[in-house]
């Protein structure tokens, strides 16, 4: 067997697959005597069917079947060995002159057009500028967040003067009936009710103002309007258990308690960033505006490769790319684009690649690798930027390690988490290299640069996909690319 390269230019080309019969007939056979040996023909004994018979039935599907496999990996190793590096993946030249017939010949050539990513060098450095954001955050969202902590680490303390519309008031709830006790009626001995969530007012306004030892009868439907999940909580039974009910309760105080609000100390400093982080609230004001202005980075992040694209394309722009090669394997990788369609889309999906192979030079030359360990703690950045999102932003260990171990379980997180590590460290080399204005704005600024930039690329956004598609094919994985050679070129 042997294998060669023709370069047409400096980005297409074709490989030549030359294959003789000593390098198909002994798979061939094995593959017709294993045929022979399940084959099940009327007259003929399993195992005991002619060879001549099993050959004139099977040879020619076996035939194409075993110099697919060949070719298939022939060609695969072929990129890998010589380190090709292609666009999509390899196509049957259809020439009528380069055709196989399986019937005449014993000695076979196929051939596979390809297309080559192009030459070129990097126009990147300390001449080109570029603003990169930091929000900085306004005074206003800052006491905004510290309130919520100071809300979200407070407690419950038991108070004996009288109540307020938003404590928690606590005692034993008796069904009542003409005043009395209903005999077997309901008695909840540790019922629970907050005034601010009664419906009716004057109900509201007799349960404000109470203290510990008062009772209070009322009606729980008419407290709730009517809303039978409230009243089942209240009563802590179903909503088919006290369907019908309409009875009086009474409502027996035993306990009063007032949600206080975490005061600006060492415990809260501890309880929101870690033991030590903070000493003063100086010091914590510091370390919450920089933790929150840290959720802002993946935008900025964002903005800034969304930006740099434009500056890398247009400095692509005279950088010859195998057009025709590129059209002709976007119209046969998919059965629903129409020729109208790739050349209507290939201005944008070549754009998409331009800057995908950028990307792909400056990680080889560079070499930036990913290893498992960055992804790791990338997703243990994700896992702590989604529960801050909820104000929860001093996480146990146990918990950090359990949350990010079960996202590592997604064959599919790995998979975004891995792109995403290898964006971030092609902004970090971009970020080195060219001249980087640092602007600091609000986060209102911030947002409004976020949704013009939107905006003005959402024309775009639907060619995402195409991008995804040659980053997926940039470095060929020849698996399947030519499964229906032979089949093509034999019709």
């Amino acid at each position: 067997m042997k294998s060669t390269l023709n370069k047409t230019d400096e980005v297409n080309g074709t490989i030549l697959i030359e294959i003789e019969k000593a390098d198909y007939q002994e798979k061939v056979n094995k593959s017709l005597n294993q045929f022979r040996q399940r084959a099940d023909i009327p007259g003929f004994r399993q195992g005991k069917v002619p060879k001549s018979v099993i050959q004139k039935l099977y040879g020619k599907s076996v035939l194409i079947d075993e110099i697919n496999k060949i070719v298939t990996e022939e060609v695969s190793n072929f990129v890998r060995d010589n380190k090709l590096k292609i666009l999509g993946e390899p196509l049957n030249d259809k020439s009528e002159d380069r055709q196989v017939d399986l019937d005449k010949d014993e000695t076979y050539k196929f051939y596979f057009n390809i297309g080559l990513t192009p030459e070129f060098d990097l126009a990147l450095g300390k001449e080109i500028e570029h603003t990169y954001y930091t929000v900085d955050l306004e005074d206003d969202l800052l006491d905004k967040q510290i309130d919520s902590y100071k809300q979200n680490y407070g407690t419950y303390l038991k108070v004996e003067e009288e109540s307020v519309e938003t404590d928690l008031i606590k005692g034993i709830l008796t069904e009542v009936e003409n005043g009395a006790d209903k005999e077997d009626g309901l008695v909840i001995e540790n019922a629970i009710l907050m005034p601010s969530y009664l419906k009716d007012e004057t109900i509201k306004g007799d349960f404000i103002g109470v203290k510990v030892g008062d009772s209070i009868i009322f009606n729980p439907k008419t407290a709730y309007d009517n809303n039978e999940a409230e009243v089942a909580s209240l009563l802590q039974s179903t909503k088919e258990e006290i369907k019908d009910l309409n009875s009086d309760f009474r409502f027996d105080i035993n306990e009063i308690t007032r949600y206080k609000e975490a005061e600006l100390n060492q415990e809260l400093f501890d309880r929101v960033l870690g033991e030590g982080v903070a000493a003063t609230e100086e010091e914590f004001r510091a370390k919450v505006k920089e933790e929150l202005g840290k959720q802002f980075k993946p935008n900025a992040d964002h903005l800034f490769i969304h930006e740099m694209r434009v500056i890398i394309v247009e400095q692509m722009k005279d950088v010859k790319f195998p057009d025709e090669f590129l059209k002709r394997w976007l119209l046969e990788s998919s059965e629903d684009r129409t020729e109208e369609q790739v050349e209507e889309d290939y201005p944008k999906i070549l754009e998409d690649l331009k800057f995908h192979v950028v990307k792909q030079k400056i990680i080889e030359d560079n070499d930036i690798k990913i290893e498992f360990k960055d992804i790791e703690a990338l997703a243990a950045d994700v896992a702590r930027a989604q529960f801050a999102q909820y104000g929860m932003t001093n996480l146990p260990d146990d918990v950090l390690q359990n949350y990010t171990k079960s996202m590592l379980e997604k064959e599919e997180t790995i998979q975004n988490l891995y792109e995403k590590a290898t964006e971030d460290k092609v902004i970090d080399w971009l970020k080195e290299n060219i001249t980087i204005i640092d602007k600091k704005v609000s986060s209102v600024e911030f947002n409004e640069i976020m949704t013009e930039h939107s905006h003005l690329h959402s024309e775009h956004e639907h060619d995402d996909d195409h991008e995804h598609e040659h980053e997926h094919d940039h470095e060929h994985d020849s698996n399947n690319s030519e499964e229906q050679s032979i089949d093509e070129t034999n019709e």
